[in-house]
C-alpha cells in the first residue's frame, strides 16, 4: 500500500465505518509517527483514532484496514456508552461481528525482541536479554561457566 494523506485516510476510515457499522464516522483520525509497539489507538476523551503509519508503508492493505476497524469497534462503542475496552464482552462480541482481528501483526522492521547477547565462556551457550545482566553476579544456568556480554 503506498503512501497515504491525511485526507484519504479519514475518507476510508468513514468508508470501512458505513461498511461494517452503519455509522458515519464523524471525529477525527491521525497518523502517529510516535506509535512503536501498536497499530493504532483510540483516545476515548479526544474521540481521535491514531494510527501507526509504519502499517500502511510495510504491511499488506488488509493488515491496516484490520487495524482500522478494531480502532472503530472502540470508536462506536464508546460513543454508545457500552464496554469499549479490550476485555468488555460488548468489545470482544463486536469484533467478532466485524471481523476485525483482536491483536495486529508485528511490523517486519521491529527485531526480534532483544537488545543484549550473552555467551558462556565455557560452553558457548547463548542468551537473549532485552536487559542488561550483571555478569559478575549471574553464572551460565547450563554449566556454570563465565557469561560475557556480546552485543
Amino acid at each position: 500500500m503506498g503512501p497515504i494523506n491525511e485526507k484519504a485516510l479519514y475518507e476510508l476510515v468513514n468508508e470501512l465505518s458505513l461498511e461494517y457499522f452503519g455509522k458515519p464516522f464523524v471525529d477525527e483520525v491521525t497518523f502517529n509517527n510516535r506509535l512503536r509497539t501498536t497499530g493504532g489507538r483510540y483516545i476515548p476523551t479526544k474521540r481521535i483514532i491514531e494510527l501507526n503509519p509504519k502499517y500502511v508503508q510495510e504491511m499488506e492493505k488488509s493488515e491496516f484496514i484490520g487495524i482500522i476497524k478494531h480502532e472503530l469497534c472502540h470508536y462506536h462503542l464508546h460513543i454508545e456508552g457500552r464496554g469499549y475496552k479490550h476485555g468488555d464482552n460488548d468489545f470482544k462480541q463486536l469484533l467478532r461481528e466485524t471481523g476485525s482481528p483482536r491483536f495486529c501483526k508485528p511490523l517486519p522492521s521491529q527485531k526480534d525482541g532483544y537488545k543484549y547477547l550473552y555467551i558462556c565462556k565455557k560452553c558457548q551457550s547463548k542468551y537473549k536479554r532485552k536487559r542488561r545482566v550483571n555478569v559478575t553476579k549471574y553464572r551460565c544456568g547450563k554449566c556454570g561457566g563465565k557469561i560475557l556480554l556480546r552485543s
